[in-house]
């Protein structure tokens, strides 16, 4: 299955703009040294960007050092190395949350800790985390198998998750000293970034092999058909938010926090999303049970149900008046629902396992599951033949699942081997067209040797 990348011109990219300097022939008023005003890298700075508020604090605010999580006075523990980030260059590995952590407005359990600064947001691993769906509180080309001191580090007491890139190097520039940077979830959906060692200005880093980012960024996914193969699917993955943070501002001690604002998911009732005074204008998806602005990672739901079409000039009164002939709550999706069927498959898109994973989906095909669970079929009696027939699916799917374990325990195994070089032809994998400014990344397994003066850490 093929996928590309694309960036909705939904909104702005926010970054701060200079301020206009003053012409060289007009002299600037001279002040005394004392009444000189402060660095604007110290000044905290607020932004609105729509889905979060941004709050930049300067190394010399209080707030920066209260931000800042000490990984090394907690408990032990809830703190784990992950030994195979911390010696390798370019590689990815998903940790489990022990809580719900609302992003745009979506609740994740599992997130993925790339080396390269970053963490990635999205259901469904592919080789180009890079792109969108990240929380980058400094992406870059770091290499933290450099060094013994280079390690990646995560934390998780149940209220906070953190991730601290702890004294890592730039391939290519480590005489320029090491960084150590975190980044931290809460659970109320606060997003925090905190600098302690900065060696270098940030606008200098080399972005020709690895992209330089900070900020957040999220994206929806969309099914079409391939036009090589009629019957599979290509996906496609459209950016619809981004927060690029000015990398100028980005120093030694600085931090910041950005606080979720709300958005058309947390409504739960046609009344509360059609009342709604947000800027996103929510609408109200009854099949679904949804309240949407069409723009979120359910949009091939609201597409495929034609939620757009349906609030066109609906209210929730009459919503109500159908209700008794609307699908049974048991048979709608839940705001945090709708990407549990592509989660479980996208685990192992680069095994044996990978298929189309709409192939999986009752909803792929856009009728609904009304015409499926009609009472008139509940009372059918099932055929020797469907039987036998769902065994040997059975049995096969299970062979399939077993060798893709294997291969994938065994990478350099004749079988691997033979399918990943035939793999760009004949299976449906999932691909990205190639982009000079984007690096690759592969997932990995959390196993590996320890690093002197730390704990092995324990599976991820």
């Amino acid at each position: 299955m093929a996928l590309s990348v694309h960036t909705l011109p939904l909104c702005r990219f926010l970054v701060p703009r200079p301020q206009p300097t003053r012409s060289q022939g007009a002299p600037s008023p001279r002040l005394p040294l004392s009444s000189a005003p402060a660095p604007c890298r110290h000044k905290n700075q607020e932004d609105n960007h729509s889905y979060y508020v941004s709050r930049l604090y300067g190394p010399s605010e209080p707030r920066s050092r209260q931000l800042w999580v000490d990984v090394a006075e907690a408990n032990r523990s809830q703190v784990k190395i992950h030994t195979i980030l911390s010696n390798t260059h370019r590689q990815a590995s998903r940790v489990v949350l022990s809580f719900d952590f609302p992003f745009y407005g979506h609740l994740l359990r599992q997130i993925t800790i790339a080396t390269g600064g970053f963490i990635f947001m999205g259901d469904v691993i592919h080789r180009m985390l890079t792109a969108t769906q990240y929380v980058a509180p400094l992406m870059a080309n770091f290499n933290p198998g450099y060094s013994d001191n280079s390690t990646v580090v995560y934390f998780d007491n149940g209220t906070v998750f953190v991730v601290q890139w702890d004294h890592v190097y730039l391939q290519g520039w480590e005489d320029r000293g090491s960084f150590t940077f975190q980044a931290a979830l809460h659970r109320d959906g606060r997003i925090v970034f905190g600098y302690k060692e900065i060696p270098m200005s940030v606008p200098e880093i080399s972005s020709s092999q690895h992209p330089v980012k900070t900020g957040l960024s999220d994206a929806f996914m969309i099914l079409n058909p391939s036009p090589d193969v009629p019957e599979s699917r290509r996906r496609s993955i459209f950016e619809y938010h981004r927060i690029e943070l000015d990398p100028s501002k980005i120093t030694s001690m600085s931090a910041v926090e950005f606080t979720p604002l709300p958005t058309c998911l947390q409504h739960r009732s046609c009344d509360a999303c059609m009342s709604s005074d947000l800027s996103f204008n929510c609408s109200w998806c009854h099949v679904l049970q949804r309240c949407s602005s069409g723009f979120d990672r359910y949009r091939q739901e609201w597409m495929d149900y034609g939620c757009a079409q349906e609030a066109e000039g609906r209210t929730c009164e009459d919503f109500q008046d159908e209700y008794h002939n609307s699908a049974s709550p048991d048979t709608s999706f839940s705001p945090y629902d709708g990407d549990l069927t592509t989660t479980s498959s996208s685990l192992f898109i680069d095994s044996l396992t990978t298929e189309d994973d709409t192939k999986s989906n009752p909803y792929a095909g856009g009728d609904g599951l009304q015409n499926n669970l009609s009472p008139k079929t509940k009372g059918t009696p099932v055929h020797l033949g469907t039987i036998v027939g769902i065994v040997l699916a059975v049995l096969l799917v299970a062979a399939i699942i077993l060798a893709g374990i294997y291969i994938n325990g065994h990478p350099t195994s004749n079988a691997a081997l033979f399918f990943i070089e035939r793999r760009p032809h004949h299976w449906p994998a999932m691909k990205f067209r190639s982009h000079p400014d984007h690096s690759t990344y592969a997932e990995v397994e959390p196993s590996g040797h320890e690093k002197e003066g730390f704990m092995e850490a324990e599976q991820c």
